[in-house]
């Protein structure tokens, strides 16, 4: 059985620099997926058209349209790049520019050619939970989004924020604190024998 191997993090889209490559369907999809987990993402995205909707979007955020073919030099200062454009061999030089740098790149639907994946994620309040399939099956991720959406109480920041004033009062080492929450907190898993 194959296991899915990615190492999962949370990045500060708002603190790193983001470059997009093109401006279709894809594009929009990657950029409203960017902005619903991170509005304030710092973006720029380069294609020779924009969908009128991206256009729109664009302008709600700090997101920079560069209507433009794609050039290396778009890479400058990036930290992460998407590439979706209708174009495989323009995804795969930007690909190999990104390597080249030391930039991560995903090219949307080309797993080989994508050092992170972009799964699905839920969100309530401070509770974020991203969900992979290892890049197999993007319906599935949905489906598992949609179910820890509904699983996941409403209530659960209000929780989260009474735990983090709680954690501030204790007193001790690190373990000691790690302990005393483990305890505090195991009854939130009911598990059944």
């Amino acid at each position: 059985m194959e296991r899915n191997e990615l190492y999962p993090i949370f990045l500060k889209v708002s603190h790193l620099n983001v470059l997009i490559v093109g401006g279709g369907h894809v594009g929009l999809e990657k950029l409203t997926f960017l902005l619903k987990s991170s509005p304030n993402a710092q973006v720029q995205m380069v294609a020779k058209e924009f969908l009128k909707d991206t256009v729109e979007l664009a302008q709600k955020h700090s997101v920079e349209l560069v209507q433009a073919a794609y050039q290396k030099e778009y890479l400058e200062g990036k930290h992460l790049v998407i590439a979706c454009t209708d174009n495989p061999k323009v995804n795969e030089e930007v690909y190999h520019d990104c390597r080249e740098r030391s930039i991560l790149v995903n090219v949307a639907d080309n797993p080989p050619f994508c050092d992170f994946y972009m799964g699905g994620i839920v969100t309530k309040g401070n509770v974020k939970v991203a969900i992979s399939t290892n890049g197999k099956s993007p319906t599935t991720a949905k489906r598992l989004r949609q179910f820890f959406e509904d699983v996941i109480p409403d209530n659960i920041d209000d929780l989260v924020q009474n735990l983090n004033e709680y954690r501030q009062t204790l007193k001790g080492n690190f373990e000691e604190k790690v302990e005393t929450l483990n305890e505090f907190t195991k009854g939130l898993i009911n598990k059944k024998d």
